[in-house]
């Protein structure tokens, strides 16, 4: 393992209060050569938290201090280790135009981005999907099934990837399967090759990349990363970079489910970015 391009930070709500420095040194420790730190950015301008803890992302006045301080960290440990100014971006359908406006302005102080999604829009209110397993519950009775629940969510994914973000869009999908973080609890008989095929179609025409995200080996009813292998194994067949990320909320997290990867042509953040 080379690097980790999805770490989280002490400016995460629902994580550790784990230091900066903790996450680098446990880096140091794996014998990583280059990290992106990708906190959640905050939550586009009119857009309200809709978790019962309301701790989704930081805000834009946590978000200043955010990124001076990785870049100073940048700038100590530049002899020791790559590390890179990030964010994990949430798309959120019908919130293109705040993302876009956003992202104009602090797209050009970052190293590199994920375009994720966590929350999908059913029957006109927001729900965070993978917030819990009582949560994701609620959301199979409104729709009235699991596989609608599913379908919702690779619509949003496709919507995420063809929507107009501008210039400083994230070049990399962050945890395509996502919704299989609760697939223990709530399996789901439907085969879903097609959704994700056409993801990975589109992905593939517009030269982005595809985060590998071991955190879903350690859930519990989960036991597999985001994308599975299955899907991993589509994706390399058809040339996608995918770049490994940990997704730690925890410095203990770097090279969370790194043991599982195929790691076939598999990317630094730096390889993937665009020119």
């Amino acid at each position: 393992m080379k690097s980790d391009g999805h770490i989280h930070s002490p400016f995460c709500l629902h994580g550790t209060s784990d230091s900066f420095r903790k996450y680098i040194e446990k880096a140091l420790e794996l014998g990583l050569e280059e990290i992106s730190f990708t906190e959640h950015a905050p939550l586009p301008e009119g857009f309200i938290d809709t978790t019962p803890t309301r701790d989704s992302s930081m805000g834009l006045r946590e978000l200043e201090e955010y990124l001076l301080e990785v870049q100073a960290l940048k700038k100590e440990y530049r002899d020791e280790l790559a590390i890179n100014v990030g964010l994990e971006v949430d798309f959120i359908e019908g919130y293109e135009k705040q993302i876009e406006l956003f992202l104009n302005s602090y797209g050009p102080t970052l190293d590199d981005s994920i375009l994720s999604v966590h929350f999908i829009k059913l029957q006109g209110n927001y729900y965070c999907l993978d917030y819990s397993v009582d949560l994701f519950e609620e959301l199979i009775k409104l729709e009235g099934s699991v596989h609608k629940v599913y379908k919702k969510y690779y619509e949003t994914v496709e919507l995420g990837i063809q929507s107009d973000l501008g210039l400083y869009k994230p070049n990399r999908v962050g945890h395509l399967s996502l919704v299989h973080k609760f697939q223990k609890k709530f399996p789901v008989s439907a085969n879903f090759d097609d959704d994700v095929m056409r993801i990975l179609q589109q992905i593939k025409t517009k030269g982005m990349a595809l985060d590998y995200n071991g955190a879903g080996t350690q859930k519990e009813w989960c036991g597999e990363p985001y994308p599975s292998n299955q899907y991993v194994k589509m994706a390399l067949d058809m040339h996608i970079p995918l770049v490994y990320g940990s997704d730690a909320h925890q410095a203990k997290d770097l090279g969370q489910g790194y043991s599982s990867l195929i790691t076939s042509r598999i990317k630094k953040p730096s390889e993937t970015r665009r020119k």
